[in-house]
């Protein structure tokens, strides 16, 4: 199909040389987002692509009141106990975002309150009243001290992730005076509720310093700064509520520190030396802290250090290749230990005293399991989050002594739904150098072969994709579409190694791999070519842009959501947000020509050429601090100018960031507005 397109717009091309090569960028104009021409592109874009898809509004209300329809608009979460007080979220028919809660625990009471009557409750924190008037919201930071008596929370209106800091009094309801501004996530509170921790970023969004900030006080203390640009610091208090936490990590290397929380203003100590290569992490637990690590220990091992004096790691589970351990949570008489193995994520129990240990058991062949809220550390229950293809996202209580799981709550799906109406699989492609790629797949029984069907992926930063329940998915599946996530490499589905051979100069596996799955799916007559919709975003973005250029035949349609597509001109810029962090994912195209041939080889934008794209839609939101908007919009402009016989639509939110539109609604009329794309593809 060939859409003409609004015209492109023309200004004097950009020339960059690196390592003897000289690249013309013609589209380099639209990174200037103050300039009124790049506002005005990403205007008229907008303009076409609302004209370009208007036959499918009445699609879009359908889908949107179909998910509406299926969501209980009126409901809470399971609540979490903490101290004296039962805390919850619940959200209203009508209204955008959720709405912060406790109430006090009853005598006795050893079970969340799980009725609609709660006796007593206290609204912490209104999403709607912070949101009211604004075109965007999104909360930071919500942290209750351990006494209880101060909500410490941060706010962002823009969608550009620079945060307000503000702290609240729980006894009388007052917002202090106490306001700082360009905060980044994470915070971390004294023991007494005096002092709080938080983090700030440089001009390149990097967060790099903590700060120490006295309650009522105006002179914040700088606490710990990290001067090198490949790492992040983060800021935490352990669940004991003995120690404040500060980690400083690049994408292969980690290094932590710790400050009593009764004694806020002593220096941190610090439990390890960084070395290259060497990532760990830590947990408080007793008289020890426990060190989860990947010290000749690929798939990372658990070991522990004195508390009293961090020194010697004296190991307590030790490496098993093919059993990722992924992190460790402590409880006063327990440990449970996220895994995952065989591309399925688990918990595993161990008894403090004990070298006994069980692994929980679920019915369903695939699956994903964690654990939620838990603050508690005096506790021998924990509280997991169970959810697959066909199963709603559903919160256990787990007994673990006894290993009886309770269940809480299963996310309601009004309407009707049956899991048994649907069926899920794991099938197996096939990659170039023989490597077996997973893929589940979910479809409504008994739809036909070579049904129109959806594949995601993703395949970056060691981010896995598990299988997940999506409501709005439902609107797809009762139209005969198949869905399929292909599990490729450069995530962290099948170990560290899966990792490891999807990064750096082994990228290219990640988009072969999800090649081989759109072949596996056509191969075993899931459907064709001309009935298959590939989709990712941000770095998954990245994977929809190349999969474009060295497979167009493959399919129908791609949905491009806030994409990486022009990886080597922003990783050539350390002073873009994130870039020099990026270079232990990536390489540094910079320092290396080798690393610099290798992305340019692949990245989407640099790779345009004439030939048949299939149908393209690219979504970005203007204040995207991750992938800048200009990356799609430049991505669109040259496919259009390079390869002008297709059909290419660019969405750009100019009020969001990342994530898109922040309240529920806009977000279910975001994701109607691309399922009605998908479908008009798929013909479905």
């Amino acid at each position: 199909m060939t859409i003409e397109g609004p015209p492109i717009a023309r200004q004097a091309p950009t020339e960059r040389t690196f390592h003897g090569d000289t690249v013309t960028d013609e589209f380099a104009w639209l990174m200037a987002k103050e300039d009124p021409a790049t506002i005005a592109h990403l205007e008229t874009e907008n303009a076409w692509t609302d004209q370009a898809t208007a036959h499918l509004e009445p699609l879009r209300e359908t889908i949107f009141q179909e998910i509406k329809a299926r969501t209980q608009e009126t409901d809470l979460s399971v609540p979490s106990r903490k101290g004296a007080f039962w805390y919850y979220t619940r959200t209203e028919e009508g209204k955008q975002y959720g709405i912060h809660c406790r109430v006090p625990v009853r005598p006795g009471e050893t079970a969340p309150p799980m009725g609609d009557d709660k006796p007593g409750e206290q609204v912490l924190l209104d999403g709607n009243e912070l949101a009211e008037g604004k075109d965007f919201f999104a909360l930071g930071t919500f942290d209750v001290s351990p006494d209880g008596d101060w909500l410490a929370y941060s706010t962002d209106f823009d969608g550009d992730e620079r945060f307000t800091l503000r702290v609240k009094n729980l006894t009388t309801g007052e917002v202090l005076a106490d306001e700082i501004t360009d905060v980044f996530y994470g915070s971390a509170w004294s023991a007494d509720g005096s002092v709080l921790f938080y983090i700030t970023v440089d001009d390149a969004w990097r967060p790099h310093r903590v700060w120490r900030h006295t309650i009522g006080g105006t002179d914040d203390e700088l606490v710990f700064e990290e001067p090198d640009e490949r790492f992040w610091v983060g800021v935490d208090l352990t669940r004991s509520e003995k120690f404040i936490v500060i980690d400083a990590h690049s994408k292969v290397t980690s290094e932590v520190r710790v400050i009593p929380a009764d004694a806020p203003s002593t220096d941190p100590v610090l439990i390890a030396e960084r070395r290259q290569g060497v990532e760990y992490s830590i947990e408080h637990h007793g008289h020890r802290f426990l060190i989860l690590h990947n010290q000749d220990a690929e798939d990372f091992a658990l070991s522990w250090t004195s508390a009293d004096n961090p020194g010697e790691w004296i190991e307590m589970i030790p490496h098993q290749p093919g059993t990722r351990l992924e992190s460790v949570d402590a409880f006063a008489r327990h440990l449970v230990i996220s895994l995952r193995r065989d591309g399925l994520t688990g918990l595993r129990v161990l008894t403090d005293g004990s070298t006994a240990s069980y692994d929980m058991a679920f019915p369903e062949p695939l699956y994903s399991v964690g654990l939620t809220a838990n603050p508690e550390y005096e506790t021998s229950s924990v509280r997991i989050t169970y959810t697959s293809l066909i199963t709603p996202d559903s919160v256990y209580d787990v007994d673990l002594n006894t290993r009886v799981q309770t269940l809480r709550k299963q996310r309601p799906v009004l309407g009707g739904y049956d899991p048994d109406a649907y069926e899920q699989f794991r099938e197996w492609a096939t990659a170039p150098d023989g490597t077996r790629i997973p893929i589940s797949i979910v479809a409504r029984k008994g739809v036909p072969k070579e049904a129109p069907a959806l594949l995601y992926g993703y395949g970056s930063y060691e981010h896995s994709i598990d299988p997940y329940f999506s409501i709005p998915r439902l609107s797809l599946l009762d139209r005969g579409v198949v869905f399929a996530i292909a599990h490729v490499r450069g995530g962290g589905e099948m170990g560290r190694q899966w990792y490891e051979h999807g990064k750096m100069l082994a990228k290219k596996n990640t988009f072969t791999d999800f090649v081989a799955a759109a072949e596996a799916l056509i191969r075993n007559r899931w459907n064709t070519a001309s009935r298959l919709v590939a989709r990712g975003g941000s770095a998954g973005g990245l994977l929809m842009g190349a999969v474009a250029n060295i497979a167009p035949e493959r399919f129908a349609g791609i949905l491009a959501e806030v994409p990486f597509v022009d990886p080597l001109t922003s990783i050539l810029d350390p002073s873009l947000p994130l870039t020099v962090t990026e270079w232990e994912e990536w390489g540094n195209p910079l320092e290396s020509a080798e690393v610099y041939a290798y992305m340019k080889s692949y990245s989407p934008y640099e790779n345009v050429t004439k030939q048949d794209y299939p149908r393209i839609l690219a979504v970005t939101s203007l204040n995207d601090t991750r992938v800048l908007y200009h990356e799609p919009a430049k991505w669109i402009a040259r496919l259009r100018s390079v390869a002008p016989e297709g059909d290419y639509l660019l969405k750009t939110e100019m009020g969001a960031g990342h994530a898109g539109p922040s309240g529920r609604y806009d977000s279910w009329k975001e994701e109607a507005f691309n399922l009605a794309w998908i479908i008009d593809v798929l013909k479905a």
